[in-house]
C-alpha cells in the first residue's frame, strides 16, 4: 500500500519517521512555509533536523527538501525548535543548536541563525546567542526555542530558559542586525509552576504570549496533561523591561494532544504539535509518528484567546436536525448550529467495535476516546485520563456553533472560541457519524476538503 494512503489527508506529517514541534511559520514570497522538528530515521524522537512544507491555502501542503541538519559542532546533536523572519528579501531561521557534550550540566543549547534567498536552501551563519549571553544564574543546558520578530525598528527574540536549581523562565533579547544580541529582561521575573517552559510565542498586535509548560501541576479536572500549553494576555514593555498584564496562564487547548504551538510571523494563524510527550504512537505501524494540527485563526475577545479552524473547505447543503442525524465521515469538517441547546450526544468514527464521543454534560463538554480504536498509553494516571476523558467548558448562550475538524487519526473540536484536540486511531472502516440533540432549532453543514 502507498504510504500516502496511510498518512493524514490534510494535516502535516513527516514523509517518514517522527515529527514534533512546528517551527519557522511564515508567509514568504507568496507561500505559507511550515518547518517542523523531524527525525526521519525512526518513529521515535532522535537527532532532530528541520523538515519543510509549503502551501498556498494552509490546507494542501507540499514537502520540500529538509532545511537544517545537525552538522556543526554547536548543533551536532540536534537542530532544535525556532522561528523565521524575513529581512531585506531573505528568509532567516533562528533555531537552537543542541550539543550533548557527555550529558548533564555539560549539555549546551545555543541560538543559531541560517539564511536563504529562495526559501529552500539555507546557509548556516553560526551561533548568535551563546551561553555566555545568559544572565548570571541561568542554566546553559536548558536554553532554547527562540521566537523572533521586529518591532520599533529592532529585532526581538523570546527564548525559553531555566534558573540553575530552579524552574522555567522566559528571556527577552534585542538586536539591530539579527547577528549581535543583547539580553534585555526576564519576562515574569519568577519561576513557572512546571519544571521547564518551551516554545514561547508572542503576538504584539494581539497582546498575547503563548508558551508550553513541562510537568505542570494539575488544575482541577480541566487541566490534567502533565505537559500543557498556556497563554497570558498583555504586552511587553521594552522600556521598563517587564510584561504588563496577567501572569496567570489560561489553557490553550483542552484536549489530550496539543503542544508547542507557533503563530505565523505575519498572520494571526497558529499551528501546534498534535501529539504529546510521554504518549505511545500507534501510527508507528504505518511508518510515522506525530502530526501538526490544522491551522487555526486566533484573535483576542475580552479576556480570552479565540480560535477557529483556518482551512480551505467547501460547504455542502445545510440540513435541519430534528432529534437525530446519521452520516459518514472520515476526513472533513462539519458544523452543528443550535438555538437554546439543552443536550447533545455526538459519536464519531463509529465502527462495529469503536467510536469516539463528545457529550454535553451540564456546563461542560466531555470528550471520550476510551473506545476509539488502538490504545494510546500515557503518563497521566488520574481517573479521567485512565478512562480516556477530557473536558472543556460549554460556552452557554442562546446560540451554539460547534465545529469539528476530522482527519484519519485526529479530531479537533471548536466551540465558542475554545478548542479541544486529540489523536485517535480507529479501526479500518470506522466512518459512522451519529448525532442526537435537543434544541429549539438545529442545522448541520458538512464541508469537503479536497
Amino acid at each position: 500500500m502507498d504510504n500516502n494512503t496511510l498518512r493524514p489527508s490534510f494535516h502535516i506529517a513527516g514523509e517518514q519517521g517522527w515529527i514534533n514541534d512546528p517551527n519557522g511559520l511564515i508567509k514568504f514570497k507568496g507561500k505559507y512555509h511550515a518547518f517542523y522538528q523531524s527525525y526521519p530515521a525512526d518513529t521515535v524522537w532522535g537527532p532532530i533536523i528541520w523538515g519543510h512544507a509549503v502551501s498556498d491555502d494552509l490546507t494542501h501542503w507540499k514537502h520540500l527538501p529538509n532545511a537544517l541538519y545537525p552538522d556543526r559542532k554547536y548543533d551536532r546533536d540536534g537542530c532544535f525548535s525556532g522561528s523565521a523572519i524575513e529581512w531585506n528579501g531573505s528568509l532567516y531561521l533562528m533555531y537552537t543548536g543542541h550539543s550533548l557534550n557527555g550529558g548533564g550540566n555539560a549539555i549546551r543549547q545555543v541560538q543559531c541563525l541560517a539564511k536563504s534567498d529562495d526559501g529552500v536552501s539555507f546557509v548556516k551563519l553560526g551561533v548568535v546567542i551563546s551561553s555566555d549571553d545568559l544572565p548570571d544564574g541561568y542554566a546553559p543546558e536548558d536554553f532554547r526555542d527562540p521566537k523572533v520578530w521586529r518591532e520599533n525598528d529592532k529585532f526581538y527574540a523570546i527564548v525559553a530558559a531555566r534558573k540553575k536549581h530552579g524552574r522555567g523562565r522566559l528571556l527577552i533579547y534585542s538586536s539591530d542586525d539579527l547577528l549581535k544580541w543583547t539580553f534585555e529582561f526576564d519576562v515574569f521575573g519568577r519561576d513557572c509552576a512546571g519544571i521547564m517552559l518551551e516554545c514561547p510565542d508572542y503576538k504584539s498586535d494581539l497582546g498575547v504570549l503563548i508558551y508550553s509548560e513541562q510537568f505542570a501541576p494539575t488544575d482541577g479536572i480541566r487541566h490534567l496533561n502533565i505537559h500543557t500549553t498556556r497563554y497570558v494576555l498583555g504586552k511587553l514593555d521594552y522600556k521598563n523591561k517587564r510584561f504588563i498584564g496577567s501572569d496567570r496562564g489560561h489553557i490553550c487547548d483542552y484536549g489530550f494532544d496539543f503542544y508547542a504551538p507557533q503563530t505565523f510571523l505575519n498572520d494571526n494563524v497558529m499551528i501546534g504539535w498534535m501529539d504529546m510527550w510521554d504518549r505511545t504512537h500507534p501510527s508507528y505501524v504505518y511508518g510515522f509518528a506525530g502530526m501538526l494540527t490544522a491551522p487555526r485563526r486566533i484573535e483576542v475577545a475580552g479576556d480570552r484567546l479565540v480560535q477557529s479552524p483556518a482551512i480551505a473547505a467547501k460547504a455542502g447543503r445545510a440540513k435541519k436536525v430534528n432529534g437525530t442525524l446519521s452520516d459518514r465521515m472520515i476526513t472533513g469538517m462539519f458544523t452543528v448550529s443550535a438555538k437554546n441547546l439543552r443536550a447533545l450526544d455526538l459519536k464519531l468514527r463509529v465502527g462495529p467495535d469503536c467510536y469516539t464521543s463528545l457529550k454535553l454534560a451540564g456546563d461542560e463538554w466531555v470528550f471520550d476516546r476510551s473506545n476509539s480504536g488502538s490504545e494510546i498509553r500515557m503518563h497521566e494516571k488520574d481517573p479521567d485520563s485512565v478512562r480516556g476523558i477530557r473536558r472543556m467548558p460549554f460556552g452557554s448562550g442562546y446560540e451554539t456553533r460547534l465545529t469539528v475538524v476530522m482527519d484519519k487519526y485526529s479530531v479537533e473540536i471548536f466551540e465558542n472560541g475554545r478548542a479541544l484536540t486529540s489523536t485517535i486511531y480507529p479501526h479500518d472502516g470506522a466512518d459512522g457519524l451519529e448525532l442526537s440533540i435537543e434544541a429549539d432549532d438545529c442545522e448541520y453543514i458538512k464541508y469537503d476538503i479536497d
